[in-house]
């Protein structure tokens, strides 16, 4: 027998041993299909089984999935080489059409992933109820799918549009009003002042900023939902941050990059000076950069104003400003924003931390 071959066998003999010497556990199929299930009739269930293919008792120690509409049911009792175990996996379709597929890691004792079990299938959903579909009770029988419109971003002379559904759960003829309590004096509203019995559709929203009245930062605004003159305390709300048009864009494009995320003052006293920090704005595009807007909540003031330009390559110096006395006890935070006219990204914040001692 050569050198060769006696090396190849203890190789082997190695690896034998190795692999003898390790915990397994063999499902089969490890992968269940419920086909299609319809999500009225509920919960499904599948139960796998499993044989210890090692040469040592086995314990199944977890059984670990990324969702909780999947739940396992497993023991954790030994399994003996060549011994059978099951797992039964549980899949909740409530809330969850269409397909899916879950997977499932079983570990053992050792803290080793031995397995991975999926299960998979379609769900057809209920009818939903109108409850369902229109959460939001307006008054008067009127429900709303949602109160609330979140626009992203409203580019320069482009319409943004939105739309929050509607549904009039009663037998008679309801009369509807927004009645503007905040306003952007940028927002267009189209809804039926009258909607009959049954009756369901769509208010329409839209945000235009006209050329010549650029606006940038935030758009917010507020409406009042009246059923036949009578409100029940129900706002709509429709909001968006004004940035540049994509399309005004030349072949070169500024790149924002803040040195920081957040500015921390640390713990401060309420009857101490006006505390400072310093962060820096650059642009590490090949256009030129200009600050747009720049917002806070009020608790924190800073030298960076809108319409400060920044070369290529430049950067900006600027301060944070605190006064202790101006907050309450305890812990502040607020956002700086910043609206730039990057086209990728054009808006930026800066959170800021203190926290106001006696």
């Amino acid at each position: 027998m050569t050198v060769k071959r006696h090396i190849f066998l203890i190789l082997l003999l190695l690896c034998t041993l190795t692999t003898a010497a390790q915990a397994q556990i063999v499902f089969s199929p490890a992968d269940w299909d419920f086909g299609t299930i319809r999500e009225a009739d509920g919960r499904v269930s599948h139960t796998f089984t499993g044989i210890n293919r090692g040469d040592k008792p086995l314990v199944i120690l977890d059984v670990v999935t990324s969702c909780g509409c999947t739940a396992p049911q497993f023991s954790r009792k030994p399994v003996i080489p060549g011994g059978k175990t099951q797992i039964t996996v549980t899949f909740d379709p409530s809330n969850r059409p269409g397909t899916f597929a879950k997977e499932l890691g079983v570990y053992s004792n050792e803290r080793e992933k031995v397995a991975t079990l999926t299960v998979r299938g379609n769900v057809t959903p209920r009818p939903k109820s109108v409850e369902e579909l229109y959460p939001a009770d307006a008054g008067g029988g009127l429900r709303l799918s949602s109160t609330s419109s979140a626009f992203s971003y409203v580019y320069q002379r482009r319409h943004t549009q939105g739309a929050i559904g509607y549904a009039n759960t009663t037998n008679r003829t309801i009369f509807l009003e927004l009645r503007p309590q905040r306003s952007s004096g940028l927002l267009e509203i189209d809804y039926p002042q009258q909607i009959g019995p049954g009756e369901r559709g769509e208010i329409n929203l839209s945000y235009f900023i006209p050329a010549d009245a650029p606006r940038y930062g935030t758009l917010t605004d507020v409406l009042e939902v009246l059923t036949d003159g009578r409100g029940n305390g129900t706002l709509l709300m429709a909001h968006g941050i004004g940035v540049d048009n994509p399309t005004d864009a030349g072949k070169k494009r500024p790149e924002a990059e803040l040195s920081e995320n957040i500015l921390k003052f640390g713990a401060v006293k309420r009857k101490g000076p006006v505390m400072r920090r310093k962060f820096t704005l650059s642009n590490e595009g090949d256009g030129e950069l200009i600050v747009r807007a720049v917002e806070s909540e009020g608790r924190i003031a800073t030298t960076l104003r809108p319409g400060q330009r920044i070369a290529p390559g430049g950067s900006f110096s600027a301060e944070v400003t605190l006064d202790p006395a101006q907050q309450d006890y305890g812990v502040m935070t607020d956002r700086l924003v910043l609206v730039t006219n990057e086209l990728s990204h054009p808006m930026r914040w800066l959170r800021v931390t203190a926290i106001i001692e006696d």
